[in-house]
């Protein structure tokens, strides 16, 4: 699973570095898509922690397709890094279909669906897990089964065609 992110995440941040665009909105009724990409790292605020995890980065990788009727489809894969109340690290593995999106006013992208989490503890993965991600200008907000988790992006970024 590591290796496919890490693969998925160097040919979307080729694509995104080679390819610069500015935002836009898709035009409602004429069959217009908007198409998020991107791939990047980013550092969570003091405090951050999902499953007892105390979380310090993200790193996070996109390919969603919108089209202007509120669906979506592509993937979302992120991993947090963290760690554990024992002070061991920590990675927690984020593997999402998205099923709906719309492009916000200020031309950011918000999409969502199911994801599948592995905690990294041994444990089995968890599936259906619901997911939003909200990406914002300098930052990627991460909704993982209602827990709202903001990471200031440090490297890479987001796109909207």
């Amino acid at each position: 699973m590591m290796k496919r992110l890490v693969i998925l995440l160097a040919a979307i941040l080729a694509v995104t570095t080679a390819v610069p665009s500015q935002p836009v909105q898709p035009v409602a009724g004429q069959g217009g898509a908007a198409v998020v990409t991107g791939a990047g790292a980013g550092l969570f605020s003091d405090g951050a922690v999902f499953g007892g995890i105390s979380l310090r980065s993200l790193r996070f990788g996109q390919g969603v397709l919108m089209p202007s009727d509120g669906s979506a489809s592509g993937q979302f894969q992120a991993t947090l890094l963290g760690t554990s109340a024992l002070g061991q690290p920590r990675e927690i593995a984020v593997e999402g279909e998205a099923s709906s999106g719309y492009i916000q006013a200020d031309g950011g992208p918000t999409f969502s669906g199911l994801c599948t989490l592995d905690m990294g503890d041994g444990t089995p993965y968890l599936p259906g897990v619901p997911f939003t991600v909200t990406a914002k200008a300098g930052a990627v907000v991460l909704t993982l089964a209602g827990t709202v988790l903001t990471a200031k992006v440090t490297a890479g970024g987001v796109t909207v065609n």
